[in-house]
């Protein structure tokens, strides 16, 4: 109730400050429609929530087959159910907003709506976006143990996708930029909010450990409060263009935002570091729920706002109604400068979502050395030097030079490939991440799973013997370079943001694979022998190399339309760069192979080293007992020959 009443009190003011719900000049679709399309999508943020934060809290605090499990599951299906509804509602009304027809029950307005949910992207946006929560409701409320509910729970995020690109993100220049903070931001209120009410639903229903399940959402909470913070910031950047807008309706709808969120995290700061440890006293448990309550209705405010914003246009970042170059048209970004050398240390193109991963990264890393430092233990400075390293290489390939000229430049596109499923890898695997975190990571013993026990899980997977084996991520990592260059696959990462975005996950999660399971120390259920490594090495550097040569040879431009048409002054000609292009992954993608092998060689070196110290050591433990026993055995072996000779 006190997220609703605070959710709805600043859903109508910021409408009425920012002029979200102003009746339109022309074609207006009236008041209820304009009230009532940012009332429903408040209601679909917070169902988001109350879909997403019980499962995430529930995977990582509760035991399964418990009743405060099946309460949070329970909480999800009903999150999904209004997260269902409230999106159907909101693609309805998006789409009386947006062609204001004539509603009525002929067969014109239903082919008129079939059209917009089928055939336009924002109509097929909230279509799949209500499907999917429909199976989540079903699969949440019949699914009720760990590995079902975890993929329930990826399910849920991916519902978030479509909604990352609604509002004014797909008419920024920024478009990148703005679709990736609104997902990382979503994605981060949904954990924070519904991890809060899944609280507040366990409290009132009673039986479970208190202090450890509200410490272990604060852990949750303050990632999330990181995330929301860092994409806020990047998306309202993006939004203001300048200091002056922040005067704008707009840009005090941010302010507020601002305000909010930083009450938010004070007050967890708060309760963390001085209520949390002693939530074993009554007088600490009161003044703790007290206080959730307060940062619930905080909570409502910001899902208010934040409705509100979608519906308020940004005071500068949308694109002209006629795009004038090709560049523009094909990549809503106008033609960047020629890439000279200073741009290779100037050029910068910002991918949110790839610059938070690298920060978490490095950060959880760090924090790991850090705790094995406090116990006593060491851990290898090379290993945290690699890792570091890794996480730097990515940031400059997905933020940097490489991010911004790829789109318009084949051999660019090539070369950040080439570093993505080898260079990058080759470095992350040298930090062995998995060893490190399960050393670091506290063992639980109360029938939960925390990191290290996902972790184990992962590891120990039947997915994870198939995909780690050698053979098959050697397949995955040289299938992979056909697959998506001689298919549409291409052509789907060069035109669709999602399809960008996966190209990198996939080719940096291929070629970790590969190389993990030839010079990692990282566990795996299987590795093979050293002289198997190498010759699975070499053959794939045969097949890599064949691949350069036939994009090299290739005698049409692939993804013709996009490569061919930016209509660039500078730079070498289409033909010629993607030749240039099959040279890198000939010649420069070929440095990371050779190295892996000469790791490799130098690995099987030290172990046969390691095996005959160890032979060594055995030996002068035991006197020399084995190989006394061998030449006794042989002495009378001979003497048993001669017997047999004499007679």
């Amino acid at each position: 109730m006190i997220l609703a009443v605070t959710a709805a009190i600043a859903l109508v003011v910021a409408l009425v400050l920012g002029g979200g719900a102003a009746p339109l000049l022309v074609g207006d679709p009236g008041d209820a429609i304009r009230w009532g399309l940012p009332i429903a999508r408040t209601v679909n943020n917070i169902g988001a929530a109350l879909m997403i934060g019980p499962m995430v809290l529930a995977l990582f605090a509760l035991r399964a087959g418990e009743k405060s499990f099946d309460t949070a599951m329970d909480a999800a299906s009903i999150g999904a159910a209004v997260f269902t509804v409230s999106s159907a509602a909101t693609g309805f009304l998006t789409f009386l907003a947006a062609f204001n027809p004539q509603i009525s029950l002929e067969q014109q307005f239903g082919e008129q709506l079939g059209r917009f949910l089928l055939a336009l992207p924002l109509g097929q946006a909230w279509l799949i976006t209500t499907i999917m929560g429909a199976a989540v409701t079903i699969l949440a409320f019949a699914w009720r143990s760990w590995t079902p509910t975890l993929f329930t729970a990826i399910i849920a995020l991916a519902a978030l996708l479509p909604m990352a690109t609604q509002g004014h993100s797909g008419e920024l220049s920024g478009h990148v930029v703005a679709v990736n903070s609104i997902l990382l931001h979503t994605i981060g209120a949904a954990v924070w909010l519904g991890g809060l009410m899944l609280l507040v639903i366990l409290r009132l229903s009673g039986g479970v450990d208190e202090k450890h399940l509200v410490s272990r959402y604060s852990s949750l909470a303050i990632a999330a409060f990181f995330v929301v913070a860092v994409s806020g910031v990047v998306r309202s950047t993006v939004g203001l263009g300048s200091w002056d807008a922040l005067w704008s309706p707009y840009g005090l709808i941010i302010v507020a935002k601002a305000v909010l969120l930083s009450a938010m995290g004070l007050l967890g700061a708060w309760y963390r570091t001085r209520l949390i440890p002693k939530l074993e006293t009554e007088r600490a448990s009161n003044r703790f729920w007290m206080l959730v309550l307060g940062e619930v209705a905080l909570m409502g405010l910001a899902s208010g706002a934040a409705a509100a914003l979608a519906r308020t246009p940004p005071p500068v970042g949308d694109t002209a109604a006629v795009r004038q170059t090709p560049a523009e048209i094909l990549t809503r970004s106008p033609l960047p400068p020629e890439f000279t050398l200073d741009k290779w240390f100037t050029g910068w193109d910002i991918d949110i979502l790839w610059l938070l991963a690298a920060i978490l990264g490095a950060f959880f890393y760090l924090a790991g050395v850090w705790r094995l430092h406090r116990r006593g233990d060491r851990w290898p400075i090379h290993r945290t030097v690699s890792w570091m390293l890794g996480l730097l290489l990515l940031v400059w390939v997905t933020c940097g030079p490489i991010n911004l000229y790829q789109e318009y430049l084949f051999s660019v596109h090539m070369l950040g490939h080439m570093i993505l499923s080898m260079a990058i890898p080759l470095l992350l695997v040298s930090g062995a991440p998995i060893t490190l975190a399960l050393r670091s990571i506290h063992k639980r013993d109360d029938g939960t799973r925390g990191g290290r026990e996902w972790i184990l899980w992962a590891v120990h997977s039947p997915f994870s013997r198939v995909v780690t084996h050698p053979f098959v991520a050697a397949g995955i990592f040289i299938g992979s370079l056909w697959a998506f260059y001689f298919t549409d696959l291409v052509r789907w990462s060069m035109y669709e943001h999602l399809g960008h975005e996966w190209m990198i996950i996939h080719f940096l999660i291929s070629g970790y694979l590969f190389v993990m399971s030839l010079v990692g120390i990282d566990p795996v259920p299987y590795r093979l022998p050293y002289p198997g490594r190498l010759i699975t090495l070499i053959a794939v550097m045969a097949m890599h190399a064949f691949f350069g040569m036939a994009i090299m040879m290739q005698e049409g431009l692939m993804v013709a339309e996009w490569f061919g048409s930016m209509g660039r002054t500078w730079g070498p000609t289409p033909m010629f760069d993607q030749y240039v292009g099959g040279g890198i992954a000939w010649s420069v993608g070929e440095i990371p192979t050779l190295i892996l092998a000469i790791t490799v060689a130098i690995q099987w070196s030290r172990d046969d080293t390691k095996v005959q110290r160890r032979r060594d050591r055995h030996a002068d433990r035991t006197g020399e007992a084995e190989l006394e026993e061998y030449n006794a055995k042989l002495a009378a072996l001979a003497e048993k020959d001669a017997r047999e000779a004499a007679r």
